[in-house]
């Protein structure tokens, strides 16, 4: 009797504690894989519904005006002849001065607080950072229009011009306008505002990614007697070159997708200016002034320019990964 009770509970598959968690555990691994699939497909959804409505939009402008409408400067709603030249060459320029005044200052903010900084005045300037990057667009550009612009028209134009304004080949970027004379409304303005919001972002990340530098690597280079400027140029920036390049790109992202803050200070001319002390105009802020008041050929060149500006964020992006990748090809062959 016993025998028989014995094998028949040997033939039952009773399932152990352990077995119940490796099936428990299984089911929620691949619920969570299937989750996070959906949601990265999800993200390329989106981007191609993006991507199909610009295109769909900009098509009855590339239509009537062709490939012109990339080099013709003419807007004019009237006779509905439309160009993205200005705006255009006006996004490039407001980013690229936003950049070269941008990032030697956010490169020596990071530096200070993650070097040279006391203890006690890291977090204060850190805080200080974090709370200029959540300031709104609008304020800054409330900001720049009513303070800034007076005070650069004031005290900066003028000195521009007669030292600059002289200096050949670049002498042409800082003429006095011929209208509207020294009103501070330009497009230099518009790109020393960008400045100063992108300036937070990149600060920020390369502080963040400054910080994750083993202190050993520092300290090892500072007891061979290398300096401050040599620990950060050949053992900080290498060992964080992804992170900082990631950086960079985020606020020229920024710098070339801002529009409330831009719009207030470029001055929103419909020509491209010959000057940077001029009034200009962006894409961004271009479609901000008009596009609830735009219908017909002028919505469709309104969304042409909108997938102009999405081109060039993707051709930046390109250009920073490709820039990664040779970074990581260098540093292959160097161990190699």
């Amino acid at each position: 009797m016993s025998n028989s009770i014995e094998s028949a509970i040997n033939e039952v598959d009773i399932p152990m504690p352990m077995e119940r968690s490796s099936r428990r555990f299984a089911l929620g691994d691949l619920a969570f894989r299937w989750t996070a699939l959906f949601f990265a497909f999800l993200v390329l959804l989106l981007l191609a519904g993006i991507i199909f409505m610009l295109v769909q939009g900009a098509m009855p402008a590339f239509k009537a005006f062709g490939l012109d409408f990339l080099t013709n400067e003419t807007w004019n709603p009237v006779k509905d002849e439309y160009g993205a030249w200005a705006p255009m060459m006006g996004t490039l320029i407001a980013a690229l001065i936003a950049m070269i005044i941008g990032l030697p200052l956010s490169f020596g903010i990071a530096i200070f607080i993650t070097e040279m900084a006391p203890q006690w005045l890291k977090r204060p300037v850190g805080t200080a950072i974090e709370l200029l990057a959540a300031v709104p667009s609008i304020i800054y550009g409330m900001w720049g229009l009513f303070f800034f612009a007076p005070f650069f028209a004031k005290n900066i134009q003028p000195v521009l011009v007669a030292t600059l304004g002289n200096v050949p080949l670049i002498g042409a970027l800082f003429q006095m306008p011929l209208v509207g004379g020294a009103s501070g409304v330009s497009v230099l303005t518009a790109g020393i505002i960008l400045a100063l919001m992108i300036v937070p972002f990149m600060a920020s990340v390369m502080r963040d990614v400054f910080d994750i530098v083993p202190s050993v690597l520092k300290e090892s280079a500072y007891g061979i007697g290398a300096t401050t400027w040599e620990v950060v140029w050949n053992v900080v920036l290498p060992y964080t070159k992804a992170g900082v390049v990631g950086g960079v790109m985020l606020g020229l992202g920024r710098a070339l997708g801002e529009t409330m803050a831009v719009t207030f200070v470029i001055g929103n001319a419909t020509v491209l200016a010959t000057s940077l002390l001029e009034p200009g105009n962006t894409i961004a802020a271009k479609l901000a002034n008009e596009f609830n008041e735009a219908d017909g050929l002028q919505m469709d060149s309104l969304v042409a320019m909108g997938l102009i500006l999405f081109v060039i964020t993707f051709i930046v992006l390109i250009l920073s990964k490709l820039m990664l990748m040779r970074l990581a090809a260098t540093q292959e062959g160097r161990k190699t």
